[in-house]
C-alpha cells in the first residue's frame, strides 16, 4: 500500500529511545528511503546499529546515524539536509532530576525544540510532529514547565509562518515500559525479591504502550492543521493496582510505600479545561486546534458572557478506569512485559 513517506527520509530526534525504536519497527519494511536516528549518545548508537544488522540484515541500511545535540543548531541543522519530515522526541523527561537541574530542561525541551523548528523551516521540511508530555498541562514541576513552554514555541512557529513547513503536537501520558518508567522498576524489584516500591497507591496514571505511542504520532502527521494538538484517549489505572497486576504476573513479594517524589502530581491531565472547549472529538483521539488569533486583541469583540472552561479537563481521575485484571490485560501488551514473561529479559 503506497503511503506518504514512501520515498522519502524521516528524521528521529531522540532516536535512539523508546519511542524512536519502535518508530523502526513500524517503517523499516515500509517504502521509506531512509530514516535518520539523530541524538548524542554514540554508545546507544553503536548498538542499535548492530541491533538492526542483527536481526533486520536486509533493511538496516535505511537507518542512518547522526550524533549531534538540539541544543547545538548548527548539528541539527547538518543533520536535516534533505529530510521531508520529524519526529521530534528528544528531551529530558525525568521529573526528579529536571526539578534539581531546571535549566538543563530549558536547553533541552525548550532551546532545543526551537532549534529543531527552525532549522525545520530553514531546510524546508514538509512536516514535523513534536511529542509532549500530560505534565505540560496545569504544570506544576520543571519538567513540565519546560515542556508546556515547548508546547509554546510549537505553536507560536506553527501561527507567525513556518512557510511550507506543517508543524504540530501530540500529547501523551504515561508509555508503559519506555525509558525511566515504572513498569520495569517494578520486575527488577520482584526479580531480587525486594518489595516492590509504591509512591502513592491512589495516584493514577494513563496508561498506552509505545505502538499506540507511533500510531497517535501518525495520525497527526496525517491528519494536522499547522499548530494543531492531538491527544489519544486512553485508560488508567491506580497505582496500587498496577503493582499488584504486576505482582500477580511475576511474583509476590510485597510492597513499601516510600511517599511521593519531587514534583510528582496524584493525577495526569491530557487535556485542560481551556483545550478542552476548542476540541474536536476524532474517535480514538482529540484534536485541538490552534488558537491562531493575533496581538491585535482590539479586533476580537465578543458579546454577551464568554465561556472561557470546559467543565472538567480530561484526567486519569475521570476517563475509563481500569480494575486489576483489566490492567493485566492491558500491561500485557507491551512487548516489554512480553519478553520478560518469556524469560528473553
Amino acid at each position: 500500500m503506497t503511503t506518504a513517506f514512501d520515498g522519502k527520509t524521516l528524521m528521529i530526534t531522540g532516536g535512539t529511545g523508546s519511542f524512536g525504536n519502535t518508530v523502526l519497527k513500524h517503517f523499516l519494511y515500509t517504502g521509506i528511503a531512509e530514516i535518520r536516528i539523530f541524538s548524542r549518545d554514540e554508545k546507544k548508537q553503536d548498538d542499535m546499529r548492530h541491533h538492526l544488522q542483527v536481526n533486520y540484515p536486509d533493511v538496516a541500511s535505511k537507518a542512518r546515524f547522526y550524533i549531534g545535540d538540539v541544543r547545538n543548531l548548527q548539528s541539527v541543522q547538518d543533520a536535516m539536509h534533505g529530510v521531508d519530515y520529524i519526529f521530534h522526541a528528544a528531551a529530558l523527561k525525568q521529573v526528579p532530576s529536571c526539578e534539581f537541574f531546571p535549566m538543563e530542561a530549558v536547553r533541552t525541551n525548550v532551546i532545543g525544540t526551537d532549534n529543531v523548528l527552525h532549522a525545520a523551516i530553514a531546510e524546508g521540511v514538509d512536516r514535523v510532529v513534536c511529542l509532549s508530555t500530560d505534565k505540560a498541562a496545569y504544570p506544576i514541576n520543571a519538567m513540565g514547565k519546560s515542556k508546556a513552554m515547548m508546547e509554546s514555541i510549537i505553536y507560536a512557529n506553527a501561527r507567525n509562518g513556518a512557510g511550507r513547513t506543517t508543524i504540530c503536537c501530540t500529547r501523551y501520558g504515561n508509555v508503559m515500559c519506555s525509558r525511566g518508567s515504572v513498569i520495569p522498576l517494578f520486575i527488577d524489584q520482584i526479580r531480587a525479591g525486594n518489595p516492590i516500591t509504591i509512591t502513592d497507591p491512589s495516584m493514577t496514571r494513563f496508561l498506552m504502550n509505545l505502538d499506540e505511542a507511533v500510531d497517535l504520532v501518525k495520525f497527526a502527521f496525517e491528519h494536522a492543521n499547522p499548530g494543531d494538538l492531538f491527544i489519544q484517549k486512553a485508560p488508567a489505572s491506580t497505582i496500587g493496582d498496577l503493582a499488584e497486576a504486576v505482582q500477580k504476573l511475576f511474583g509476590e513479594t510485597g510492597t513499601k510505600i516510600i511517599g511521593t517524589r519531587h514534583g510528582e502530581k496524584l493525577y495526569e491531565t491530557l487535556m485542560t479545561r481551556e483545550e478542552r472547549l476548542r476540541a474536536e472529538d476524532m474517535g480514538a483521539y482529540f484534536r485541538v486546534a490552534c488558537d491562531s488569533r493575533d496581538l491585535n486583541y482590539d479586533k476580537f469583540v465578543v458579546d454577551g458572557e464568554a465561556r472561557t472552561e470546559a467543565d472538567e479537563s480530561y484526567t486519569s481521575h475521570n476517563t475509563e478506569r481500569l480494575d486489576v485484571e483489566g490492567t493485566i490485560k492491558k500491561i500485557m501488551t507491551a512487548e516489554y512485559v512480553q519478553k520478560a514473561l518469556a524469560g528473553e529479559l
